[in-house]
C-alpha cells in the first residue's frame, strides 16, 4: 500500500512545484497566524482580513511572518485570492463571510469548529445530521468549500513533525480540484494529507476536533500530539 500511495504524493508535490497562489486568511490568531506566516515563507501572496488592518498586534504578525503579507479589510482581502481561509471562532464565521462578499469560484477552507462554552465547558453546537463546514457552505454561496486545518492546534501547523512521524491533516470537500489544491497546501507544510472525500465528512472531522480539544486541554496532555493514520 506504500507504493500505492506514492504516485498520489508525487501528483501533490508536483503541483506545489508548479504555481504559488493568492491566498486570504479571515482572521489572524493563531491558526490564521500561524497558516498564513507558513505559506507565505513558501512563496505564496497572504493577505490577511481583519476589521482593523492597522493593529498593532496585527503588525507584529507582518514582521515576524515576513514573504508577501499584508494587511486589509475582509472584502479587500478575499478580492483577488484564489484561496480564502475562514479561520474565526466560530462565533464570528457567518458575520466574518458577509464582509467578505461574494466567495462565488473560489476555494473557501474551513478551519473552524462549532464550539460554544457551557456550564461543563466548551462543546460542540452541530453535528450528525450537519456540520460547520456545511453550514459555512450554505452562507458562502459559489465557494468551493473545504474542510482542513481543524483538527489539531497552532503549535503542530507550525511544524507538524513528531519525532520520526507526520500529523496527518484530514481534508473533505465535494470539489475534487479544490481538494487536491488544499492537499498541496497541507504537504507543503509537511502534513501527511488524508482525503476523506465530501464535505458531509466535515461531520466526523470537527467531533475528532472536539476529542483532540479534551485530550490537550481536559485530561491536560498539551498540545505536542496529533492524530496520525498509520498504514500497514
Amino acid at each position: 500500500m506504500l507504493q500505492r500511495a506514492e504516485p498520489r504524493r508525487k501528483q501533490v508535490l508536483s503541483q506545489k512545484e508548479k504555481r504559488t497562489m493568492k491566498i486570504a486568511i479571515i482572521g489572524a490568531g493563531n491558526v490564521g497566524g500561524t497558516l498564513g506566516a507558513r505559506w507565505a515563507k513558501n512563496g505564496h501572496t497572504i493577505t490577511f482580513g481583519v476589521r482593523n488592518p492597522g493593529d498593532d498586534k496585527l503588525k507584529k504578525l507582518l514582521n515576524s511572518a515576513g514573504g508577501a503579507t499584508h494587511a486589509a479589510t475582509i472584502s479587500e482581502a478575499v478580492k483577488n485570492a484564489a484561496v480564502v481561509l475562514l479561520a474565526t471562532p466560530w462565533e464570528g464565521a457567518q458575520n466574518a463571510l458577509e464582509a467578505a462578499g461574494s466567495l462565488r469560484g473560489k476555494i473557501l477552507i474551513d478551519a473552524t469548529n462549532p464550539l460554544t462554552m457551557g456550564a461543563d465547558g466548551l462543546r460542540l453546537v452541530l453535528g450528525h445530521t450537519t456540520s460547520a463546514a456545511e453550514q459555512v457552505a450554505s452562507w458562502a454561496t459559489g465557494a468551493r468549500v473545504v474542510k482542513a486545518f481543524n483538527t489539531t492546534g497552532a503549535k503542530n501547523m507550525a511544524d507538524p513533525n513528531l519525532g520520526s512521524e507526520r500529523a496527518s491533516m484530514f481534508v473533505c470537500g465535494n470539489d475534487a480540484e479544490a481538494r487536491l489544491t488544499v492537499t498541496t497546501l497541507a504537504e507543503e507544510l509537511g502534513f501527511e494529507s488524508v482525503d476523506c472525500g465530501p464535505l458531509s465528512a466535515a461531520r466526523y472531522l470537527e467531533p475528532m476536533a472536539m476529542l483532540w480539544i479534551h485530550l490537550c486541554v481536559g485530561l491536560g496532555r498539551g498540545p505536542d500530539f496529533a492524530f496520525r493514520i498509520v498504514k500497514r
